[in-house]
């Protein structure tokens, strides 16, 4: 399928995607790993902004955000090699029973109130691990659906394991209404994460070794040079095909303006906004924010094959960063509760569309000896454009978050993501030609 085809009328539904026992299987460790991961991260975030007992600005914010991205995606080629020569089954399953020993040191540490050097490494380990293993995941996907297939099952495993992660972060902050927003409570919320990780582990244990891939391998022999080598391949395996480089371009600006909202939104809520009806501020406030997100992710799931099927992929995510520019431009001139809460809809429903788009043309397009290492330059794609915007965000956001002209530049990259996805693909079309 090329990058800009319909979908052909062959295809399994829903109802049959899920009758397929090693989708079955996959799609639940995915459903695990992802609502753990939400909680932990939740609960870690909580700890930092929301913590009764210290107070967090922005540059405090951006740098928990950044130790928890930024040096995963700095490994991340380590990880798409290994991902392109281990046993996948074994990641999945090894990785999560390392997330379930690792989550208890770090709940320690939020406990006795250390949020140094340790507590930064320890929640850093637990997100890269996170990370490799969600890269594992979408790996795996076509060892277990047919290959015409590919765009329907990724769409509900992405769309509902997102949806999960939400759900995980919504569960943290129950907890914390359950055990408190001190430093005893945050460590029993974050400590509830472990159910997560080991229930994945089991659920993944059972598929057959090897029956996830790699089938195979073209790498040197030597594993210390394949790893070396793992950024420069994927990126390699990425520019050949023009699809792939165009929408990892509109990605990357997607990820960019989305780390403004981000950290913009945090300090709305915890500095700016008041309670209005039935609109609240602080970790309630995020919340809403968040069910608002995974309403668009949900809407997304929905609307993304019938575009494409409509008017192709490239258009589809056309009129996803279209409609994200809107969005910015209105929160932007608004900024009140009510436009944040309908821009983070938006938002969640844009950027998943694109997100979709672009695992199917990886997913659909790039040779399986390749895809652990283009899907973890995916993940420095989304990882290092996010930090980096947090970080400008924070220098140059003022206390409260209240930063039209910042929200504005978000809607700017959103032009931007426009204009370079068209551009590429102009220039490898002629190229090519």
């Amino acid at each position: 399928m090329t990058g800009d085809s319909r979908p052909t009328t062959d295809r399994l539904g829903v109802v049959r995607l899920l009758r397929t026992r090693g989708y079955r299987r996959l799609l639940a460790v995915r459903f695990a790993t992802q609502w753990g991961d939400g909680l932990f991260q939740a609960a870690l975030g909580a700890s930092v902004l929301f913590n009764p007992q210290r107070q967090a600005d922005p540059l405090a914010v951006a740098a928990g955000l950044a130790v928890l991205l930024l040096p995963y995606s700095l490994v991340s080629p380590f990880a798409g090699a290994l991902l392109d020569r281990w046993d996948r089954r074994l990641v999945l399953t090894v990785a999560n029973l390392a997330k379930a020993a690792i989550i208890p040191l770090v709940a320690l540490l939020v406990l006795a109130g250390n949020q140094g050097p340790l507590f930064y490494v320890g929640a850093l380990v637990v997100a890269g691990i996170g990370r490799f293993a969600l890269a594992g995941l979408s790996a795996s996907l076509p060892h277990v659906v047919p290959k015409h297939n590919v765009v329907e099952a990724n769409t509900l495993a992405v769309t509902i394991g997102t949806g999960m992660s939400a759900l995980g972060a919504g569960s943290a902050v129950g907890l914390r209404h359950v055990f408190g927003g001190d430093d005893a409570g945050s460590a029993a919320t974050m400590s509830v994460s472990i159910l997560g990780a080991v229930v994945a582990a089991l659920i993944a244990v059972r598929f057959s070794r090897e029956r996830l891939g790699p089938d195979q391998f073209d790498e040197h022999p030597q594993a210390l040079i394949a790893v070396a080598r793992g950024l420069l391949d994927g990126a390699k395996a990425s520019l050949a095909t023009p699809t792939v480089t165009s929408s990892f371009f509109a990605l990357g600006c997607h990820r960019l303006a989305f780390g403004i909202s981000t950290l913009l939104t945090l300090l709305l809520y915890r500095y700016a906004f008041v309670d209005e009806g039935v609109f609240r501020a602080g970790l309630e406030g995020i919340g809403e924010a968040l069910a608002c997100t995974a309403a668009g992710l949900v809407l997304a799931a929905v609307v993304t094959p019938a575009l494409v099927r409509w008017i192709g992929r490239t258009w589809t995510v056309r009129a996803a960063l279209i409609a994200a520019v809107l969005s910015q431009v209105v929160v932007a001139a608004l900024l009140s509760m009510p436009a944040v809460l309908a821009g983070a809809f938006v938002i969640g429903m844009t950027g998943q569309i694109v997100k979709l788009c672009t695992d199917a043309a990886v997913q659909s397009e790039v040779r399986d000896a390749a895809l652990g290492r283009v899907f973890a330059l995916y993940d420095v794609v989304f990882n290092v454009g996010y930090v980096i915007a947090v970080t400008v965000t924070a220098l140059l956001s003022p206390p409260d978050g209240r930063a039209p002209l910042l929200l504005g530049a978000a809607a700017l990259l959103y032009v931007v993501g426009y204009l370079g996805h068209d551009l590429l693909l102009l220039l490898r079309r002629r190229k090519a030609s």
